[in-house]
């Protein structure tokens, strides 16, 4: 019998990690506004309809589908009193040998260097690790992006490498630092030099 399974829900200690809703839109839009130079040097080029009602829209709706379709996990960090600080997204979830996934994240510019993001990796890597029985997190950013460097290593990831022309952001390819984290990891600590 086919039964429907309920939205993904994390809760953590200032947080609640859940898909978005459409009654979400004024408060997303806001932050990003308020956070634009703040993410802009690490986010590819937003589109000109970025901010549009149609396009909060279709990000609503693609949450939906790729949560239950197992392929991503696309959710809003907002904190218990009802504000919303950012996003974290599992994506690229790899079943069958990989048992692996990618996150990608972002946090608004009033918000930063508050803990929110760190108390969102381990809280989402936790969950995939125990709920989803997934082996691999892995995780990219920009050599000079220091605070996020800093909050994958704290959050339990290690350095693996660059990869080449990784990703478009600000409207050219950069190469990116890799990062991942290991359900059981031995490797102990590991710090990029």
């Amino acid at each position: 019998m086919f039964q429907r399974r309920r939205p993904v829900r994390i809760e953590t200690e200032r947080l609640a990690l859940r898909l978005p809703l459409h009654g979400d839109m004024r408060a997303w839009t806001a932050l990003r506004v308020t956070s634009r130079a703040f993410l802009t040097p690490w986010e590819p080029v937003w589109a000109d309809d970025h901010l549009s009602q149609k396009a909060f829209t279709h990000r609503v709706y693609w949450a939906q589908r790729v949560s239950r379709s197992g392929t991503a996990l696309p959710l809003f960090l907002v904190r218990h009193d009802g504000v919303l600080v950012g996003a974290i997204t599992m994506d690229n979830i790899r079943r069958g040998p990989a048992q692996s996934a990618t996150i990608g994240y972002w946090i608004g510019a009033p918000f930063a260097r508050q803990g929110y993001m760190r108390e969102a990796i381990m809280g989402l890597v936790h969950h995939a690790f125990t709920s989803m029985d997934l082996s691999r997190i892995e995780a990219a950013c920009l050599p000079e992006n220091a605070a996020s460097r800093g909050v994958l290593e704290k959050s339990g990831f290690k350095y693996e490498g660059v990869a080449q022309s990784y990703l478009q952001i600000s409207g050219r390819w950069r190469n990116h630092v890799l990062y991942a984290n290991l359900r059981g990891d031995r490797r102990g600590r590991s710090h990029a030099r």
